[in-house]
């Protein structure tokens, strides 16, 4: 089993509806092949829910979310600085699931047979934090590997980097024995002692691509990493 709905009910974050559809792709140049999840609201286009700021939903408070905007000539939030491209894969994946192609996969076992053996990217778009910890548990069972970050601060450390909006949060995180993930505007503001830049970016050269590097995911011994805005 390669793509599936793996969870659709309420949201932890505000009690919306949401919708997390897995699937498995070896198209992405970064990461490699992998288990992508998508956290979407599953009553609203994700431009119209950014727009509306009902991707709280699958958001929670993220800086990177944007402003509000009622103005027709834009088709997303103003401002939105996050990295994922709501006009690319996650429209796709928004168009597929509302034509019925996906499959129900929510169950212990079709969880477990998507993940195993796979690199799984936890929250393509979308915080794991707004979806229930056991749907993240079963498809992580038999996984090869994992890449996770929330900004729901403390979740699942175990599994997810911390996203530190600035070096205060990541200092706090730090503090807390959490690893954080952190955007920085330029190379100056790695801090080296606690910080790696992130292997796959166009800053380090794209040295590995995601699945050979599995920094990126909750307590280990290594450093918290860090990637300049792009």
């Amino acid at each position: 089993m390669k793509n599936g709905i793996i969870y659709k009910g309420p949201s932890l974050l505000d009690g919306k509806p949401i919708v997390v559809i897995a699937t498995y792709s070896d198209r992405n140049t970064k990461t490699g092949k992998v288990v992508q999840t998508y956290i979407l609201r599953s009553d609203i286009d994700p431009r119209d829910a950014s727009k509306s700021g009902a991707d709280y939903s699958i958001c929670g408070d993220c800086t990177m979310r944007g402003e509000i905007t009622t103005d027709p000539a834009r088709k997303i939030a103003k401002g939105r600085r996050c990295y994922v491209n709501l006009g690319q894969g996650v429209l796709i994946v928004w168009k597929s699931f509302i034509k019925g192609i996906y499959p129900a996969a929510n169950t212990q076992k079709n969880r477990n047979t998507i993940g195993r053996d796979r690199f799984v990217r936890v929250g393509t778009y979308g915080d794991p934090g707004a979806v229930p910890e056991f749907v993240w548990d079963q498809l992580l069972a038999e996984a090869d590997t994992f890449t996770a970050y929330s900004h729901q601060s403390g979740w699942r450390p175990d599994i997810a980097m911390q996203s530190a909006d600035n070096k205060q949060e990541a200092i706090d995180h730090w503090k807390a024995g959490r690893r954080t993930f952190r955007v920085i505007a330029d190379l100056g503001q790695l801090d080296k002692a606690k910080e790696t830049l992130c292997p796959a970016s166009k800053e380090a050269g794209r040295r590995v691509q995601c699945t050979a590097c599995k920094l990126c995911k909750g307590i280990t011994l290594a450093k918290s990493v860090a990637i300049v805005e792009h």
